[in-house]
């Protein structure tokens, strides 16, 4: 769907219908896949960083996914697996050592005494979590129209669907 969406159906968006369409993306982390979350943090802090860069990163990462699937990553340290998301992140022109500046996380305690310390997009990725908990998302994809799920719109929709959808659906 990404791809779908990303190439075919968002750039023809302003000129197909003018003021009439509005395009949000959701991050939505998968936690039965643990690497998830790292993945979505390392977009976050593109999206953060170099918004430009975002769908760019997204599509980096959409291309080298089986590298960070769980079986992939199950063997190195969290900072490890942090410090090739953003190496990708320099691929696409974002500094790696500002990525990984917002993805690392602590080898010690917070002032506090603190364990759970997060790293900087933590607060991030909570909201994003929450804001879809709140519209009922609980897997990928999900496509809400008009503020409803939409459960006919599938993974596999080809531009050619998307495009009758949208004909149909946006007045």
């Amino acid at each position: 769907m990404f791809s779908t969406l990303s190439t075919s159906i968002l750039p023809s968006l302003p000129a197909r219908y003018p003021g009439k369409v509005q395009f949000l993306f959701r991050q939505q982390i998968q936690p039965w896949h643990p690497s998830s979350t790292l993945v979505h943090e390392a977009a976050t802090a593109v999206l953060r960083l170099a918004p430009n860069k975002f769908w760019e990163y997204s599509k980096a990462l959409f291309e080298h996914q089986k590298e960070f699937f769980d079986v992939n990553v199950v063997k190195e340290g969290r900072n490890e697996t942090y410090k090739r998301l953003a190496r990708l992140a320099e691929q696409v022109g974002v500094r790696e050592g500002e990525v990984f500046g917002l993805l690392e996380i602590a080898e010690k305690a917070g002032n506090d005494g603190a364990l759970n310390v997060g790293n900087k997009v933590t607060d991030d990725v909570k909201l994003m979590v929450k804001a879809n908990r709140l519209t009922g998302v609980h897997v990928t994809p999900t496509v809400l129209f008009n503020g409803v799920v939409e459960n006919s719109i599938s993974s596999s929709f080809t531009a050619q669907q998307w495009e009758e959808w949208l004909d149909k659906n946006v007045k």
